[in-house]
Formats: structure tokens, C-alpha cells, sequence
């Protein structure tokens, strides 16, 4: 087990990036034995331990997974503040294929360098992961969550995911269109993971029409036998269908110069983590298009609620009751964004950071 050496050019490039939003520590990990590739990225333990998942995907460059762990622990740490939790934003991905290399070594080895951070960062699921990864990570560390109910965690958090998703969704219907029933909407849902097949379940039972696309026909065909009113297509397709919501639950950067171009959607609010490609190009874009942009970061933000209660006594229906404040909260950020006619990305950023800041000032640090 090692930590990786970047060359003298190559990590002025890191730490440059790292300064460009302010992360702490950069983690990078590699085990020839087991094949492992990963990045723990760190950004802000101002409110607490930086909790967020792990990801696992088959990225093309070392490049593209440095980009995406920087980008996904700054929204962790947005993410957090913005739900009232103490703690603070961090981020994990491993460089691989998710249905081919997974074993049991290569997660144990990953659970040691979390364990090297000493509490710093907690893991926990994302992309490519479930509760099995969290059980062999736990066997080298006692920094996970996401474990499963009979070892005393939270489960899969990914219903509690789609659970504050679907409130978020509401309440930027509630703001397009002034009534929070989706009833009569179109909704397309992009991708068929875990936290989109439990959304589809609340969308059908609200009333709304909903299109589902993903890459692997597995989880489209076990979705449509589960819901068969649900209204399969292309993945090609689903940006210009002409629908009232559009709901991104898959990877990121999905708005962009490009896909601008097609959207005839009204509202955009799903689970993916960093949807706008650039967001403070893309984010004043939406809004001039007149489309309701629900940050990401805010709306998304059941999981972790749902593994924070693991380190004070896990209690599901606190859990979903504290989820489903994301109704009330994405509200108020929809109005601050009105009233200050500034982007709602914008608004939610600005509401994080001001809590994240109020701490410090305090000199209340994790």
C-alpha cells in the first residue's frame, strides 16, 4: 500500500486546483496487488468530519477523477450546510469498472487510507457502490456509513436520496407552475440507478408521466416491470423531449453549451452531483432561458442526512422527516434567487457558504 508521488510540475497543477476553492487534502491512493487507483479528496471539516460516498467508475484519465473528486467533495461540503448537518464535505473516487473489478482486497486496501486520515473523512456509497463495498471498507476502518441495518447503520441510502429529490422536485413545481402536484406533468428521468428507480416509484404515484432513459437495459427493463406506466427511451433522446421537468439522476455536467440548446424543459432538478458543466456560465444561462434551475447540492441531500444519523443513533423516520425539510429549504432559495435576481445556484451557494463562514468566525472548527 502506497500513496502516490506526483511529479514537481504535476502537483503545483493539484495544489493549484485545490487553491482555486479552497480543499484541504488531496489523498492519492495506489496498490499494485489489487489494482487500486483512488482519490480522497478533502474540502472543508469547518462544521465537521468531511462525510461523503465513494464512486466507482471507469474514468478515462487520471485527469478526468482528479476533476470530478474536487468537484464532488466542494459540493458535499455545500451540501451539508445547506441541510443543517455537522459536517463538512469530502469525496472519494476509485478508478475503475464497477461491474468487473470489484473485490474484496482492493476495498479492504481502500478502507486502510481512509482509516490513514484519522476521522478526517467518512465514506460511504455513491456511484458504482452498496452496502457489500461498506462492509469490506468497514473491515479496515470504523470511518464508513452507509453500512447495513443489521450492523447498526442506515442501509442503502439511496431511497432516502430519492425521497428528498422528489421533495425538491416539488418545490420547484411549486415555484414554475404555483401548485406542487405533478399530476398531469411530463417528467424525464435520466438514468436508471438506484436513487432514479425509487423516484420514478414517487413521480407515478404523484400522477406524473414520466420517460426513463440509462445506459444498461437491465435497469430500464426491471424498472418497467416494476412500474409499467413508465415510458421507456433512448438515451439520445431524452434531453430535447418536450416535458415540464427534467430530471438529471445520472453523472454530471448534463448543462452545457451543447444541451442548452436542445432543453424545452421548464424546471431541471434531480439527484446527479454537478450538473451545470460550468456554473457560473451555465447557471446564469438556465436562468435567462427562464428554466428553474433546483441546485443539485441542495436537493440531493437525503443520503448523507440519511448517513449522518448513523453517528448519533440511526432513527429512520428522523431521517426522512429531516429530508423532507429539502421542500422547505429549496423554497427558500428559489425566493432568495427571485428576490435578488441572481441564479439559484448562485443563492444556494451563498447560503452555504454563509453558514460554513459564521463558524469560522466563531472559531467553532470540526
Amino acid at each position: 500500500m502506497s500513496t502516490i508521488t506526483a511529479p514537481a510540475a504535476e502537483t503545483l497543477t493539484v495544489l493549484g486546483r485545490m487553491g482555486e476553492h479552497d480543499h484541504e487534502e488531496v489523498l492519492f491512493c495506489h496498490d499494485r496487488a489489487t489494482g487500486l487507483k483512488a482519490i480522497i479528496a478533502v474540502h472543508d471539516t469547518t462544521l465537521g468530519p468531511a462525510l461523503g460516498g465513494t464512486r466507482m467508475w471507469p474514468y478515462a484519465t487520471e485527469a478526468e477523477a482528479l476533476n470530478d473528486v474536487l468537484r464532488l467533495s466542494r459540493g458535499m461540503t455545500y451540501k451539508s450546510a445547506l441541510a443543517g448537518l455537522d459536517l463538512g464535505g469530502g469525496k472519494a473516487v476509485i478508478i475503475g469498472d464497477a461491474r468487473t473489478q470489484k473485490t474484496e482486497a482492493l476495498f479492504r486496501r481502500f478502507g486502510r487510507f481512509v482509516d490513514s486520515l484519522n476521522g478526517r473523512y467518512i465514506t460511504a456509497e455513491d456511484v458504482g457502490m452498496s452496502t457489500t463495498e461498506m462492509v469490506n471498507i468497514r473491515k479496515e476502518t470504523k470511518y464508513v456509513a452507509g453500512l447495513p441495518e443489521e450492523m447498526g447503520g442506515s442501509g442503502d441510502p439511496s431511497p432516502v436520496t430519492a425521497y428528498g429529490v422528489f421533495c425538491g422536485i416539488k418545490a420547484a413545481a411549486k415555484t414554475a407552475y404555483g401548485a406542487d402536484r405533478l399530476s398531469g406533468r411530463k417528467v424525464a428521468v435520466q438514468g436508471a440507478g438506484n436513487v432514479g428507480r425509487h423516484l420514478v416509484g414517487h413521480l407515478i404515484k404523484d400522477g406524473a408521466t414520466v420517460y426513463l432513459t440509462d445506459i444498461h437495459d437491465d435497469k430500464l427493463a426491471a424498472i418497467k416491470a416494476e412500474h409499467p406506466a413508465v415510458n421507456i427511451v433512448k438515451p439520445d433522446a431524452i434531453l430535447s423531449l418536450d416535458v415540464d421537468i427534467y430530471s438529471p439522476c445520472a453523472l454530471g455536467a448534463v448543462v452545457n453549451n451543447d444541451t442548452l440548446r436542445t432543453m424545452k424543459c421548464s424546471v431541471i432538478a434531480g439527484a446527479a452531483n454537478n450538473q451545470l458543466a460550468d456554473e457560473s456560465v451555465h447557471g446564469p444561462a438556465l436562468m435567462e432561458k427562464g428554466i428553474l434551475y433546483a441546485p443539485d447540492f441542495l436537493i440531493n441531500a437525503g443520503g448523507i442526512i440519511n448517513c449522518s444519523w448513523e453517528r448519533r443513533g440511526y432513527d429512520r423516520k428522523a431521517a426522512m422527516a429531516q429530508t423532507e425539510n429539502i421542500y422547505n429549504t429549496a423554497l427558500a432559495i428559489f425566493k432568495r434567487s427571485q428576490e435578488e435576481k441572481i441564479p439559484t445556484y448562485l443563492a444556494a451557494n451563498q447560503a452555504a457558504e454563509q453558514r460554513v463562514r459564521s463558524m469560522r468566525q466563531a472559531g467553532l472548527r470540526f
